[in-house]
């Protein structure tokens, strides 16, 4: 799930950043900005987040399905066998997140994992690989729960294979 829709579950405003240091963060409702200031934590902190404490953090590089161009989503994931694991969530929305749909349409992407950052090829579990892998997010992260509840369309699970 992409980490606006996961703002409801940010650190407190004055988040400890080390020892005697503290981080004021403006939560707008500005998505971009939201995402902008989750990025520059995770590449300046190799990986950690602190504004985010539902779970780790991916950084996604994809393509664009209509436009083509590059963007970058911060995500949280749990992992599965050495796998990255996302569920398009979109915070139980109706619709897919614009994200998984640039995967459908190019599914060669980059990661950010920690320090690691590598190629991998998205792929979209079904049948009982789906409801297994997402029951691994929900028990990583139970507020997935509420998400699949919210909606009535099935949450896609994507999993990275390196290439």
């Amino acid at each position: 799930m992409c980490c606006w829709a996961m703002r409801r579950h940010y650190a407190p405003a004055a988040t400890p950043v080390g020892p005697g240091l503290v981080r004021s963060v403006d939560m707008s409702n500005d998505r971009a900005a939201f995402n902008a200031k989750v990025i520059e934590e995770f590449r300046a902190n190799n990986g950690q987040v602190s504004l985010l404490s539902t779970g780790p953090v991916v950084l996604l590089t994809h393509t664009g399905a209509k436009s083509g161009q590059q963007r970058v989503c911060p995500l949280v994931y749990a992992t599965d066998a050495g796998r990255v694991v996302v569920a398009a969530s979109k915070a139980g929305a109706p619709n897919h997140p614009h994200w998984y749909l640039n995967l459908v349409a190019n599914p060669t992407v980059t990661l950010e994992v920690g320090t690691e950052k590598y190629q991998a090829r998205a792929v979209t579990a079904t049948g009982t690989e789906r409801e297994r892998l997402y029951r691994v997010i929900a028990d990583a992260m139970p507020v997935f729960n509420e998400y699949a509840a919210k909606t009535t369309r099935e949450i896609p699970v994507v999993v990275f294979e390196r290439v």
